[in-house]
């Protein structure tokens, strides 16, 4: 979904939008608990994804494995999903603060304190989540996997 189509969709939904956001370059089980936990916090959950360019720029130039729009209809295709929308800058906010979110959502290697948007979400009177990592999955450890590392 394009920011614009974003926030018309927003100004229409009722009860708490939840937002989380990520590479998600190799869907895993622990993306799905983290979305699946994201869904529970609220009535729709919007996904900001990493485009390709910011990708690379954070993760190198051998990442993303998967295209931008190969990710973004993976994530559109899960039940907990009600929207996906692709942000080009390294981190969200910019997204956060046009979407106004009643609730932003990250994984356990975060903290409420480092969780990018969270003031602007908690200045709103909305809340910070952080859903336990699911031990033995990441996409980094999957791909070292791949390579025979």
């Amino acid at each position: 979904m394009s920011w614009e189509a974003l926030v018309r969709w927003r100004e229409h939904q009722r009860g708490r939008v939840v937002f989380t956001n990520g590479v998600f370059d190799l869907l895993h089980p622990g993306h799905v608990d983290i979305l699946v936990g994201a869904r529970t916090c609220g009535d729709a959950l919007v996904v900001g994804l990493n485009s390709d360019a910011s990708v690379r720029r954070l993760k190198g130039p051998e990442r993303p494995v998967r295209t931008e729009a190969e990710r973004a209809y993976l994530l559109a295709s899960l039940e907990a999903v009600d929207a996906v929308a692709v942000f080009e800058q390294d981190t969200p906010l910019e997204l956060v603060t046009a979407l106004r979110p009643d609730v932003i959502v990250k994984g356990g290697d975060y903290s409420p304190e480092t969780v990018v948007g969270a003031a602007e979400v908690r200045a709103r009177g909305g809340d910070v989540v952080i859903v336990p990592l699911t031990p033995g999955h990441s996409t980094t450890s999957t791909i070292e996997r791949l390579r025979g590392r």
